[in-house]
């Protein structure tokens, strides 16, 4: 099938093929003579797999040593398991900043509890007013 085909039915778009190729996350295409792409049902496969992966919100880093690890299939899984308890690692650690992100938005909007106008706006105030944390150093894959 051509770059478009497998698009579609992979439901991303030609461009995000495309860019898993350079990235080294799909292998590259066999060509026509007139040096069209043309995948097969491995493509596909992998591609599936890497959205699904992305879905779950791995990093390229992450999505490329379980395709690594994939390409093996007679070694153990036990390297694929510190692959996903990292990610669970690095997902707990975002809830964490994300919970602290949360607390200090609700503060703010406590701070306005009535309509009133904009130069007595609690939020406004707090936000001119506020100290600002130091940034918290993250440990993600993300970074």
């Amino acid at each position: 099938m051509k770059i478009g085909e497998l698009a579609q039915v992979a439901q991303c778009t030609v461009e995000t093929v495309r860019y898993y190729e350079k990235a080294g996350l799909l292998p590259e295409p066999a060509r026509t003579q007139g040096n069209f792409r043309i995948y097969g049902p491995e493509h596909l496969e992998r591609l599936r797999f890497i959205r699904n992966c992305r879905a779950l919100d791995m990093s390229q880093q992450e999505i490329h040593t379980l395709l690594e690890l994939a390409d093996q299939p007679a070694d153990g899984c036990g390297a694929i398991n510190d692959v996903f308890d990292q990610h669970i690692a690095h997902v707990n650690e975002r809830i964490q900043e994300l919970t602290h992100l949360k607390k200090q938005l609700r503060e703010l909007r406590e701070r306005c509890a009535s309509e009133q106008a904009v130069d007595s706006c609690g939020i406004l105030q707090g936000l001119a007013s506020m100290e600002t944390e130091a940034k918290i150093e993250r440990h993600t894959h993300l970074g």
